[in-house]
Formats: C-alpha cells, sequence, structure tokens
C-alpha cells in the first residue's frame, strides 16, 4: 500500500519535497526536502533551526513521514512510542556520527520528523556479503561507531536496535547511526533502569533481551539497555570483518551460538577462523552471555586492538583519507560468475529459531502493552514505485559521430557510457574505478555513489529479462509476478519481493527493470526492508543465474 492510498501527504509542511521516495520502512516513507523550518510551524523547540527561502536550493535534509493510524493499527508503534522516538532523538543532539534531529510536526493523520541527510547511502550497501572490509577500514568504522554509542550512553540513552540497517553515512564517508525507534531512556537523573521489552532483530540482540523480556504473559527480570548496544556493536564489527553475523540467534536453537558456548568462547568455525586475532579477542568479551563479564566501553576504548595507531582515522574522528576508504571499499565489491548461486548462504543454519513468530511488548502505554513480532510486522505497506529510475543512455556525449550510421555511433556511445557506470566494475575480473570518477575524485561520493550498487544492465528486453529474473527466483524459492509499471517509471516492469532471509528474519523489496534505450535493459534491486548484506547476497544469487544475460565490462571493451 503506498502513502498515496492511505492519505495524501499534509499540504501545509514548512518545506518542499524535492525527490520521490529514497527509502521506506513497514510504516514510514523517507523523502528529501528543501525548507525554511521555522519554529512557528510546530509546538517543538528545535536545537537546530535552518531558515532560508522555501524555493532556495539549500539546505537540503530528509523527513520521515509516519501514518500514525496505521502504524498504531498494526501494531508497529503507538503514539506515547512515536513521541518518545522523537524526544529521544531531540535529546540525544548533536554528534558526528548519529543522524542529527532538525524538527518534527504532525497532523491528524501524519507525523513528519525532519533529520539530516545521510548523503552517503548505506554503510553496508558499500561491503561485500561473505566477505567483509580489511581489517583497518573495520576498524576505523567500529571506532565511529563506538563514539557514537558511547556518546548516547553518556546522555542515558539506549539505542537497542544497532544493526547494518540502521548504519549511515556522510558525504565524506563517516559513519552515522540511525533510526530510534527503539530507544529508551535507562538513565535519567543519576537513576538507571532496567528495559523489558523485547525488541530488536535475532542476529545482532543479545541474549539477555530474550531471557530477561516480559512476553507471553510472563514479567521479565529486565536488562540494560546500555549492555546490550555494546553485544550489538560487536556483531556488527564481526559482520564488517567477514561479512556474515556470527549466528541467526543468540538462543539454544543456534547450532552456532551452542558452539560458542560449547567451545568457551572460542569455536573453531570458518567465520571465526578469519577474524584477526587481536579483533576474535575484542569480540569475545563485546559478546559474552554473561553481562557481568561483558566489557564496558572504557574496556574496549583500552582494548589493544582498539587503542592503535591508524592512518585511516584523523585525530578528530573522521576519516583521514576519505577517497581511499572508498577505492579500497569500491574495489572489494566483486561477484563471481562461476561461483555456485547456491554456495552463497549461510554457513549451517538452524532448523529453527526460538525467535520465529516470538511477540515482542512496547514499554507500556496508560497500563496497556502493544505486542509485535520481533522483526516488525509480516504484511509491510507494499513497497512504492516512486523512486528514481536509471538514467537513460543518450547520444549526448562528447565522441563525434562516424559516417557508419546512426546505429553504430549509438552502439559505441552506450558502450562508452556503461563503462563509466560504477555498478559495471562488480562484474568485472578485476574490479576498479572508472577513471572518469578517480580524476577529479575529492570526497568519498565521487568514488561510491550513495545509492546501491545492487543493479545490472542486459541486451535482453524487459519482458524477457523479466521472465529470466523470475525463473531465477523460483530456483531460490521466491514466487513474484510481473507487474507493469505506469508511475513513475516508462516501460518498467517491477518484481516484489517479500521473503525470509538466510538468517530467518523478513526481507522485502522491489526488482526493477527498465529499458534505458533500445539496446539496453536496467535490473535494478531496491530494498525496502531487512539486512543490507542478505540483499546484496539474493542479489548475487539471482545475478549468476542471470549471467548470460547480464552485460559485463569484457564484453564493451572488445
Amino acid at each position: 500500500m503506498q502513502h498515496s492510498q492511505l492519505a495524501p501527504f499534509p499540504d501545509d509542511l514548512p518545506f518542499r519535497i524535492v525527490s520521490k521516495t529514497i527509502g521506506q520502512g513497514a510504516y514510514a516513507w523517507f523523502v528529501i526536502c528543501l525548507a525554511s523550518l521555522m519554529s512557528s510551524k510546530t509546538n517543538h523547540d528545535c536545537s537546530i533551526k535552518r531558515a532560508c527561502p522555501v524555493k532556495s536550493d539549500n539546505p537540503i535534509f530528509a523527513v520521515k513521514f509516519v501514518h500514525k493510524e496505521y502504524a498504531s493499527r498494526n501494531g508497529r508503534m503507538t503514539p506515547r512510542q512515536l513521541q518518545l522516538e522523537v524526544t529521544l532523538h531531540k535529546h540525544i543532539g548533536m554528534h558526528e556520527n548519529i543522524i542529527a534531529f532538525y524538527q518534527t510536526g504532525e497532523n491528524s493523520i501524519w507525523r513528519w520528523i525532519a533529520m539530516e541527510l545521510a548523503e552517503g547511502g548505506d554503510l553496508f550497501d558499500k561491503i561485500e556479503a561473505d566477505e567483509g572490509v580489511g581489517e583497518d577500514i573495520a576498524h576505523a568504522y567500529f571506532v565511529q561507531l563506538i563514539n557514537a554509542v558511547d556518546y548516547m550512553h553518556s546522555k542515558g540513552v539506549g539505542h537497542r536496535d544497532i544493526k547494518p540497517e540502521n548504519i549511515l553515512l556522510s558525504a565524506d564517508g563517516n559513519l552515522k547511526i540511525a533510526d530510534f525507534g527503539l530507544a529508551t531512556l535507562f538513565r535519567y537523573n543519576g537513576k538507571e533502569k532496567l528495559s523489558v521489552s523485547l525488541c530488536g532483530s535475532p542476529p545482532y540482540i543479545a541474549p539477555e533481551v530474550i531471557s530477561r523480556s516480559t512476553r507471553d504473559h510472563a514479567k521479565g527480570s529486565g536488562y540494560r539497555a546500555d549492555l546490550v548496544d555494546i553485544w550489538s556493536c560487536g556483531v556488527v564489527l564481526f559482520v564488517l570483518l567477514v561479512g556474515n553475523t556470527p549466528w541467526d540467534s543468540p538462543t539454544e536453537e543456534s547450532y552456532e551460538y551452542c558452539e560458542y558456548l560449547k567451545s568457551k568462547l572460542n569455536p573453531k568455525d570458518e567465520l571465526w577462523a578469519r577474524l584477526p586475532p587481536g579483533a576474535a579477542s575484542l569480540l569475545r568479551g563485546m559478546m559474552h552471555p554473561d553481562t557481568t563479564q561483558r566489557l564496558t566501553m572504557g574496556a574496549i576504548r583500552q582494548h589493544p586492538w582498539v587503542d592503535r595507531e591508524t592512518t585511516f582515522l584523523a585525530p578528530d574522528g573522521r576519516l583521514a583519507n576519505p577517497v581511499r576508504v572508498a577505492t579500497n571499499m569500491f574495489e572489494s565489491l566483486h561477484i563471481d560468475m562461476t561461483q555456485d548461486p547456491m554456495s552463497i548462504s549461510q554457513p549451517k543454519p538452524s532448523p529453527s529459531s526460538a525467535l520465529n513468530g516470538a511477540p515482542m511488548e512496547l514499554e507500556s502505554v496508560a497500563g496497556q502493552k502493544r505486542k509485535r513480532q520481533l522483526t516488525g510486522p509480516e504484511e509491510p505497506i507494499e513497497e512504492p514505485v516512486d523512486w528514481d529510475g536509471p538514467p537513460r543512455l543518450t547520444q549526448e556525449y562528447s565522441q563525434p559521430r562516424t559516417r557508419k550510421g546512426l546505429r553504430q555511433s549509438s552502439q559505441q556511445v552506450y558502450q562508452e557510457q556503461l563503462l563509466d557506470e560504477p555498478s559495471m566494475s562488480q562484474f568485472s575480473a578485476t574490479p576498479s574505478v572508472p577513471l572518469s570518477r578517480t580524476q577529479h575524485a575529492q570526497r568519498f561520493g565521487d568514488i561510491v555513489p550513495p545509492s546501491s550498487l545492487t543493479k545490472f544492465f542486459s541486451p535482453w528486453s524487459g519482458d524477457l529479462l523479466a521472465q529470466l529474473i523470475c525463473q531465477s527466483l523460483e530456483l531460490l524459492h521466491i514466487q513474484s509476478t510481473p507487474e507493469p509499471v505506469s508511475d513513475g517509471f516508462d516501460d518498467a516492469i517491477v518484481l516484489r519481493i517479500r521473503m525470509r532471509d538466510d538468517r530467518n528474519c523478513p526481507m522485502s523489496g522491489v526488482i526493477v527493470i527498465q529499458n534505458i534505450s533500445e539496446d539496453c535493459t536496467c535490473a535494478e534491486f531496491k530494498k525496502s526492508k531487512g539486512d543490507p548484506l542478505q540483499w546484496r547476497r539474493l542479489f548475487k544469487k539471482v545475478v549468476i543465474l542471470c549471467k548470460d544475460a547480464v552485460i559485463k565490462p569484457e564484453d564493451q571493451s572488445q
């Protein structure tokens, strides 16, 4: 269900929307806006006020729209929980590694939240599934993550949902934590309280969130929100280093987690074997099931793997050389077309999960509790198709026309444009940044685009390519029917994806298939909900199954 099917956006917004949808959750939409955010427009003060003419081209920021009735009706978020998200995000204040809160407003239908735009996109869109990033880059982003979480904790706020989906990048490639929908105030006026809500994503939550939460009419003993954040940061570091989570959930139903406990936190499986020794020691301390032995923030900062010299971070905590980091990450994205697509999956998956279908409760609201699924509702709002589509290949290019005819000239132009397309590199035997992007690169985004690179180009027609992709999805036990789209794209076909990923977490999105020239079609995989690395893993499987229809750089250079 699109937002236009629920209700139109408010018509008295103190800003103008300048983009189509850039992101979507189970009950919210994100758009890019230009604005003059005047305090008189809402009943809330703002720690930062941006004043400029409404018709100005800056500042640019993101706005989250939440349909209040839909969110409440589907058990995803009560009005009080939504207000708490706004209050805590505002309370945290400004930090280099946290998405800044600007302002909020509402009418009877919608709540909008204006915030800093993460111009660099999602961090984990730039990381290869099952491979991760280099140790020094992982160290740099981990330090920025810890800086942000430590700052939140100093304000008494626990995030409780730290995972790749909520880790974004600035235009210069610096880490930004987002989404405070599950945040809680665990310390106020010197007094601390325990949390009892079962919340988070199964692969990233701490075991005590499950064992000490209130559910199934049983009152839980409670857990410390700051300590569960430390556990989640450990899992994120693990994923940065190896491109995979250590388990699907920290329960006895998880084979990998049981091995972790039986081995006294020193498993011998292939993922742990790939960790640098210093990082492995740190992770065992951060992901200790006994909360009394889990590393504190102070101990984490003093750990030798964290407190070491690095050329990737400047003294102020920002990336010292964003272009270098971006180039390294970009050239690590690679799809091996000879690989068996069925082998691209989690090792030894658990046959079941204790969290599959387990109810979760939000904090008490006026004496009532609202149950929800641990990873959100199974039937999210149908993904909109109003994203900006891929640019059409044009003949307006620097190369002069030849006398060999328009068609041959057009094909040459298209080939040269595709060679400059960033997403093409991942299909090369030796991935590299296009020369056109390196010549004048000064920022992270000059090398790595903010959008996901989960797309490919094909000489096949849209109809034939849609059929091939559907057949590939069927081999992966995913059902999807091609749908023509008349709103937002010309000559486009959409395949909707709704599934459980390899870690048994819900994942959804769309595959948009669009003709961008007479001889070229683009298939773009756009995630709506789920783990970015799991979405890329799906993309890789489909690409390999469709490899005969995929244009590769080597094809263009011949």
